[in-house]
């Protein structure tokens, strides 16, 4: 019941951003993730590392996504805070994206293959949602989204590691693919 709380979550959050960039409303999207992320910090057993997962996936999308916008491939219409980085509503969704990981999210632990080829094939159609909806415009689609799902075959991995690391839900579980030695460390 609480993965599926917390994937309606995550889809309330969603459609928030993308719809409110699409209507020329950015700031709608980050107030309802800004109550998402709340409620999920209130319920979870340890919120600090939590919130360092939120924060890092945070950084990671700003960069990610600013690395996108540079290249041209994808422009966002709404939300610019700073010229030349994503807009404030995408990396809001990167901390609600990071609200799943240790929740409904969580199967994809179960190894490395998993969380890159679902990064692979989920990012670039995440995104491919939001231009259909106005949000985002992909100005060349094939290289846009070539690069989307290399990005995101590194990035999701990525951060299923950092949320093996700040598991505020459970108690600390280490992915199976990570190496033996890294696991007696972290609990010898």
């Amino acid at each position: 019941m609480k993965a599926l709380v917390n994937f309606a979550a995550f889809q309330l959050g969603w459609f928030s951003c993308v719809l409110g960039a699409a209507h020329g409303r950015p700031w709608a999207g980050p107030l309802v993730v800004a109550i998402v992320v709340a409620i999920h910090l209130l319920l979870v057993r340890r919120p600090g590392p939590e919130l360092r997962l939120i924060f890092s996936a945070m950084a990671i999308g700003l960069l990610a996504d600013s690395l996108l916008l540079a290249s041209g491939w994808v422009v966002y219409p709404n939300g610019e805070w700073i010229p030349g980085l994503a807009p404030y509503w995408i990396v809001a969704m990167w901390a609600l994206f990071a609200s799943t990981l240790n929740v409904s999210m969580r199967w994809l632990r179960n190894g490395l293959h998993i969380s890159m080829i679902m990064g692979a094939i989920g990012g670039p159609l995440s995104y491919l949602a939001g231009a259909k909806l106005g949000a985002i415009q992909l100005t060349e689609t094939v290289p846009a989204l070539s690069a989307l799902a290399a990005i995101w075959a590194l990035v999701l991995p990525l951060l299923v590691l950092i949320s093996s690391r700040f598991d505020g839900v459970e108690q600390l579980q280490v992915p199976d693919f990570v190496h033996a030695d890294w696991r007696a460390t972290r609990h010898g």
